[in-house]
């Protein structure tokens, strides 16, 4: 066990770090009264904190010490307390009583945020449309945080991918009424936390210190201010977690607290990508546990979430983060990877406490099957996940074989409608997340050759189709880059987001024709969409496409919004008569993007072309 451990501290190039004098930090860092999670436990980290022959005590009234625990790294010690519903809000002193020199190490309660988590943290249902930004990439709003002096990373280079940018949560919080005016409703930012890594730390998935906005972004008073500006316009924001690993300079990993706090072996072994072995009833124990166990690189330890320590750890930070921040929701990186029983117990402590919150996983698998598993299914297995929703990449997978692939049998546009008919295996596929594109994956645009016809035509689906559509940034421009040779070439910086920028894409003038054909394509239908309760809140049919030709609705008892796209290779002529099942009692149809009204009869599409139309009697 000894070689195991001394791994971590060999890849963290690194011995033990102790914390020097007096020094000392809780986790979580403060806590509420009035909470259902109401027992905390306080990891305290610092100088030989366990070695205090006299314990721990405190005198507050409603609030009392249950347990104190210590562990192998003598430098940690976990404190249990209990608040009673009696317990007010004020500084509780834990009274370090070593011999020669007893001294408190303050730990606060606040009062709750109005509305005791029913009042704020909403959540984000099929009627928004979420906007996936970087921050580092969209708009530096604060050039003094640039660099900070200190952190391990001093880049600093927009010649560069690798490099920070300089984008911070201000600039984002400048740009809200164009994000507004596009249709946006909701935010998902790339991780805030702290990443006091050596490099590529743009990206922010290597958290060191749970407890710290990165200062680089502007820190904790920015991202409260992004947050209080969002709400008061009447929008949303998601954040990243990511519970599955952290950066190899986190503090538990340079001064572990104990052997087991990370997945550990003999040597480095990544996870193996294979979802499959988590279901499959035929899996060998040694490949579920290397791709449960596996890390993803070797600056990004896999946490061990069945060490009781590591998963208080995490659920008390997902719900410190909610009350302190006032977030609607989370996406939840890498879901397959981490240990399953533990996300029900995170979610399922995250919903008592916020009963609105939404809940999304990213499932980057192939396979409705595969996907299904991980979100409220209808199975009967023996694992039955609570989380609600997950990021849909079969139906990415379908609209990009409808854009790209000729019609078959299985093939074009016809995996995108066979994916949409298993829809029967969600308990409410209406929550799942549908987007183009992320920050891992080829811009959308590029995907389909450039090709604007194609990529409105993938617009028109995403903004129509049952679910929550996300939107990435830059997208709106039609952005290009694909993910070889790196994946920063999709992570470019928005033109116009830096005082040095020549032209500013944010305004009209600043884009070019072809991007204002694009960026108006969206605004549009991103802004009827928001009035429309078919597509926010209705039902969806679609009829079996013939000859590259889809056709589907969106309808409920006030309105019928009807979607037609042509994936052929030529003109195709739509007679309606097949469609009389929902088109009967409606004699006109409005083109959602141009306005025109025409009597429902036939249509004309060229190829690749698609039409959004609400039915009128």
């Amino acid at each position: 066990m000894k070689k195991l451990y001394l791994l971590i501290l060999i890849l963290a190039g690194t011995g033990f770090v102790f914390a020097q004098g007096n020094q000392y930090s809780c986790y979580p860092s403060n806590w509420w009264t009035g909470m259902k999670w109401n027992t905390v436990q306080v990891m305290i980290h610092g100088d030989a904190i366990a070695n205090a022959a006299g314990g721990f005590t405190i005198n507050y009234p409603g609030v009392k010490i249950i347990k104190v625990q210590k562990v192998e790294n003598t430098n940690y010690v976990f404190i249990d307390f209990n608040i009673s519903p009696t317990a007010k809000p004020g500084i509780v002193k834990i009274k370090v009583n070593k011999a020669s020199s007893p001294f408190d190490i303050p730990f606060e309660l606040k009062a709750r945020r109005k509305g005791n988590g029913t009042d704020f943290a909403k959540g984000v249902t099929s009627k928004d449309f979420m906007y996936l930004i970087m921050p580092d990439r969209f708009s530096n709003g604060d050039e003094s945080n640039d660099r900070v002096p200190g952190m391990r990373d001093q880049s600093l280079n927009r010649d560069t991918v690798f490099n920070r940018h300089g984008g911070d949560l201000k600039g984002i919080q400048n740009h809200l009424d164009y994000l507004q005016s596009l249709g946006v409703t909701t935010l998902w930012l790339n991780p805030v936390i702290e990443n006091d890594m050596d490099n590529r730390t743009e990206h922010g998935y290597a958290f060191t210190n749970h407890y710290k906005v990165d200062p680089r972004l502007g820190g904790d008073i920015a991202y409260q201010n992004l947050i209080d500006a969002v709400h008061k316009k009447g929008m949303k924001i998601i954040q990243d977690a990511v519970y599955n690993h952290v950066g190899i300079k986190h503090i538990t990993v340079l001064d572990p607290p104990m052997k087991d706090w990370l997945h550990q072996w003999p040597a480095f072994t990544h996870t193996s990508y294979k979802d499959q072995v988590l279901f499959d009833p035929y899996a060998s124990k040694a490949d579920f546990k290397v791709m449960a166990d596996g890390w993803f690189v070797t600056q990004m330890p896999d946490l061990n979430q069945n060490n009781s320590f590591v998963a208080n750890f995490l659920i008390q930070h997902a719900i410190w983060t909610v009350e302190e921040f006032g977030i609607d929701g989370w996406r939840i990186d890498t879901y397959a990877y981490n240990d399953l029983e533990f996300m029900n117990r995170c979610n399922k402590a995250l919903e008592n406490e916020y009963p609105r919150l939404t809940l999304f996983g990213e499932t980057w698998v192939h396979g409705v099957p595969n996907q299904s598993y991980f979100a409220q299914n209808n199975y009967t297995i023996p694992y039955k996940s609570n989380l609600q929703a997950v990021t849909d990449f079969q139906t990415l997978w379908g609209i990009t074989d409808a854009m790209t692939k000729d019609f078959g049998w299985t093939d074009g546009v016809n995996k995108l409608y066979t994916i949409l008919a298993q829809d029967f295996v969600y308990k409410d596929p209406m929550r799942n997340v549908i987007f183009l594109d992320n920050h891992d994956m080829a811009r959308f645009f590029s995907v389909v050759g450039e090709d604007v016809e194609k990529y409105k035509s993938a617009i028109n689906w995403l903004l129509t189709c049952r679910g929550i559509p996300q939107f990435y940034y830059g997208g709106e421009l039609g952005l290009t880059g694909f993910t070889s040779p790196s994946d920063g070439y999709v992570r470019q910086d928005f033109p116009g987001g830096w005082t040095q920028d020549h032209v500013n894409k944010f305004t009209d003038e600043g884009r070019t024709v072809k991007e204002k054909e694009i960026w108006n394509h969206i605004s549009t239908l991103a802004n009827f969409r928001k009035n429309s309760s078919a597509i926010t809140s209705g039902k969806m049919m679609q009829f079996t496409p013939q000859d590259g030709v889809y056709v589907y609705f969106r309808y409920d008892d006030k309105q019928t919004i009807m979607v037609v796209m042509n994936t052929a290779k030529d003109s195709k002529t739509v007679v309606f008569e097949r469609f009389r099942e929902r088109i009967r009692g409606f004699s006109k149809m409005k083109n959602v993007l141009t306005g025109t009204i025409n009597d429902i009869k036939e249509l004309k599409l060229e190829t690749y072309t698609s039409a959004v139309f609400e039915l009128l009697k």
